[in-house]
């Protein structure tokens, strides 16, 4: 009898062992993610092979750590021939685990990880515990960040001072022909999430954000060539700062682009989650929690600048205004996406 755990996933029996219950919610995770519909099947088959093997072997749901994942391995290898991603696939259902809070996290002193774990351990808690993101965002992040370091530092020293624009666009031009785009889109949101970090620590000076190739919409035989930061400055300098809407896109345009938050972070910006006083910025993240960010001088500048000489009066407390009546604060991420995007149309030659 056929058990269906997922529509992508079908399993001769019904899952055994400590990972039963599970099971479902991994396969949902994996389809989150965009993989494919044959490496969830694939994934979700191994998921619970290890599950019957931790039965077999009495061990408990808290007790699951890298070793077991190892031993099973070498378990299956004696009645299965191995196939290419068995071993991902338990490093993604460990990591689940352990982001859904049922497995603890290895107690490993920090000295002995690899310079590339410690730097990726530093980047979750960051998501996680500053920026108030949700698990599946971070468990959508990771994979690819880690293989970004892999790639940049292999298995030595991870030094972001040298990383440049080039090795960003080169690592995306050679993994993302071979995702799908829903993943492809994964793979680029997450480069741009470790980058604007990683220059929010001071760890790097230039916007490498910026040098992460758009993929919107791609045709997946090619790749748009990414946004440099002269494309950048570029796109900053091509707005009339003249005219109060002017004024306003150059200010929501510099936040974007300088601290790196979403649209509906800057649309939802009130005039009293500015502290002038200290130059910082409250913003509230998808979870609701407020995060303080640093209020760069520039930045801070340009948005006095548009209060001053731009914005409307109104007794609504949004520092950015629609310009034309009904004159209120925009409806969602969508109206300040839309000033991107326009600003983006206007600049090109």
């Amino acid at each position: 009898m056929k058990y269906v755990v997922h529509d992508q996933a079908v399993l001769s029996r019904p899952p055994e062992g400590p990972l039963a219950a599970y099971i479902a919610s991994f396969a949902r995770s994996l389809s989150e993610q965009g993989y494919s519909a044959g490496s969830l099947k694939q994934q979700v088959r191994i998921a619970a092979g290890f599950s019957r093997w931790l039965e077999q072997t009495g061990v408990g749901v808290r007790s699951i750590c890298a070793d077991h994942a190892i031993r099973y391995l070498r378990y299956r290898a004696r009645h299965v021939r191995p196939r290419r991603g068995d071993q991902a696939a338990l490093r993604h259902l460990i990591d689940f685990l352990r982001q859904e809070q049922l497995t603890p996290a290895e107690r490993v002193p920090l000295p002995r990880l690899p310079s590339t774990e410690c730097c990726v351990q530093a980047y979750m808690a960051y998501l996680r515990e500053a920026r108030a993101l949700a698990t599946a965002t971070i468990v959508n992040y990771v994979p690819f960040v880690r293989g970004f370091l892999e790639d940049c530092f292999g298995k030595g020293r991870v030094t972001l001072s040298r990383l440049c624009a080039g090795d960003v666009v080169r690592f995306v031009q050679r993994q993302a022909p071979r995702l799908q785009p829903k993943r492809a889109k994964l793979l680029t949101a997450a480069l741009r999430s470790f980058l604007r970090y990683a220059r929010y620590r001071g760890d790097i000076t230039l916007d490498l954000a910026a040098a992460v190739p758009v993929v919107a919409n791609w045709s997946m035989p090619s790749i748009p060539r990414g946004i440099a930061p002269d494309q950048t400055r570029q796109l900053l300098a091509s707005i009339d700062q003249r005219s109060a809407t002017g004024r306003r896109d150059y200010a929501i345009l510099l936040l974007l682009a300088r601290l790196g938050l979403r649209s509906g972070e800057v649309a939802s910006l009130e005039l009293d989650d500015i502290d002038w006083s200290a130059g910082r910025l409250s913003v509230r993240g998808k979870s609701g929690q407020r995060n303080e960010l640093p209020l760069p001088a520039d930045v801070g500048k340009a948005i006095a600048t548009y209060l001053i000489r731009g914005r409307p009066r109104s007794t609504c407390s949004r520092v950015f205004l629609r310009a034309r009546a009904p004159i209120t604060g925009f409806s969602g991420a969508s109206g300040v996406g839309s000033v991107d995007a326009l600003q983006r149309r206007e600049s090109r030659p």
